[in-house]
């Protein structure tokens, strides 16, 4: 996998931080800077947005996020993704504030993936 090759729109399926591992849905847009940084956008079950600054290196990419709580407080976490291959990636996050006793966990797989062949 080569950092090219990340960009594009994934559905994504995941569990939350915390011991009844509730699961969520949702998409994950990735793209690169100038400076070829990960830029990350997620939305979470249709309502809440996240972004997020990383970097990729032997097929590991690694974001910290952030996005506004419910009570208007910024929350900021960290993920690692372990890209299985260039259309799935397979990851585990945890927020500063989150239980430390879990990991969330989250799939994406590539949207439109033949699409992307064709580039």
């Amino acid at each position: 996998m080569q950092l090219h090759n990340l960009p594009g729109k994934y559905n994504i399926i995941g569990t939350n931080q915390d011991q009844k591992e509730a699961t969520y849905k949702g998409t994950l847009e990735l793209s690169l800077d100038d400076n070829n940084r990960v830029l990350a956008k997620w939305l979470i079950n249709n309502n809440q947005k996240q972004f997020g600054k990383g970097f990729f290196h032997d097929n590991i990419l690694v974001i910290n996020f952030n996005y506004k709580g419910e009570s208007n407080e910024v929350l900021k976490g960290v993920v690692v993704y372990k890209c299985i291959t260039k259309d799935i990636l397979d990851g585990f996050w945890s927020e500063k504030h989150g239980n430390p006793l879990y990991l969330g966990k989250e799939r994406c797989f590539r949207i439109d993936s033949q699409i992307n062949n064709l580039n």
